[in-house]
């Protein structure tokens, strides 16, 4: 700084040192705060794809269904929906089996490991559908029905009729379909109704609750009383 500049403001020379490096320290925080604040260019996020389906990525949409054997590995895949059957008998597998619903008798056979060598499957009705809480028992004797017993007794089934009986009462909580159908007057819609009732209502508690199925009325269950077990 000149003197005379020095001679005039009354400064001294650490004056203006000190005030000299003040203003350059003020100067670098101002250049700093101006660089931390320019503007920088931003790149936008790379959008992640969303998992395409297996049907969907080949082209076309493919669901399984309800009784494939895909469906049987998933058997929450239709909005939960699934059922719980019991395979029994001559199977590899036999056991509680969780399938989903609409499976037939042929999804139950699978997810038990198949049917042993040597079963006779002849009156097992593999095409048909199964329904929560069923028994499905493989290589099973049907049940057999005894000679007619003719008269107006208990076991009457009306004028010019005979009642059929078993030899072994059918258990109505355990019976499949095929076995119900094998009843005196019970087909395969009746036997169906039953199937459904033990569903809906936790099984049967005694013979009587027999009368509370769809189709089954006093004549009708008398002929079977006899025939059937909770």
């Amino acid at each position: 700084m000149p003197l005379w500049l020095q001679t005039r403001c009354g400064l001294e020379r650490r004056s203006v040192v000190a005030l000299s490096a003040v203003l350059l320290v003020a100067a670098a925080f101002a250049a700093q705060h101006f660089w931390s604040g320019r503007t920088e260019p931003v790149r936008a996020p790379e959008v992640v794809r969303a998992a395409v389906p297996y049907g969907e990525e080949h082209g076309g949409t493919q669901e399984a269904a309800p009784g494939s054997s895909a469906a049987a590995r998933d058997p929450v895949g239709a909005a939960g929906a699934a059922i719980v059957v019991d395979v029994s008998g001559k199977v590899r597998e036999p056991g509680i089996h969780r399938l989903p619903a609409g499976s037939r008798v042929a999804d139950a056979l699978r997810a038990a490991g198949g049917v042993r060598p040597g079963t006779d499957t002849e009156g097992l009705n593999r095409a048909r559908l199964l329904v929560d809480g069923e028994q499905v028992v493989v290589g099973a004797p049907p049940a057999v029905a005894g000679p007619g017993v003719a008269g107006g007794g208990p076991g009457a089934v009306g004028s010019g009729g005979a009642a059929a009986g078993a030899t072994t009462p059918v258990g109505l909580n355990t019976a499949t379909l095929e076995q119900l159908d094998t009843l005196p007057g019970v087909g395969p819609v009746l036997a169906q109704h039953i199937i459904d009732y033990r569903t809906q209502h936790g099984g049967f508690r005694s013979v009587d609750e027999l009368r509370e199925v769809n189709g089954i009325g006093d004549r009708r269950f008398a002929d079977l009383q006899n025939l059937v077990r909770p």
